[in-house]
């Protein structure tokens, strides 16, 4: 787990940033010995705001129902002749 104390934090905050930035990650902050909050990098934080939406996850389920009953196009309806 990717665990790192404020004081920590602060006093390498550039470097923390390059590290969730590289690696598309996080960290997880911790104040006297436990976790309070984390760092994210944009992209999983995006990702994570997409799956919280209602929309979302109803899109994936219509989308699951569909595939099961078969109404699915194939790759020639799709794109046609390209």
């Amino acid at each position: 787990m990717n665990v790192i104390s404020t004081t920590v934090l602060r006093n390498n905050l550039a470097d923390s940033l390059k590290e969730i930035t590289n690696k598309k990650d996080y960290l997880l902050v911790a104040k006297k010995g436990k976790v309070t909050s984390a760092l994210v990098n944009i992209d999983l934080f995006e990702d994570l705001l997409a799956l919280a939406s209602k929309d979302y996850k109803n899109a994936i389920k219509k989308a699951r129902q569909e595939y099961e009953e078969g109404n699915v196009l194939t790759h020639d309806q799709v794109f046609g002749d390209l």
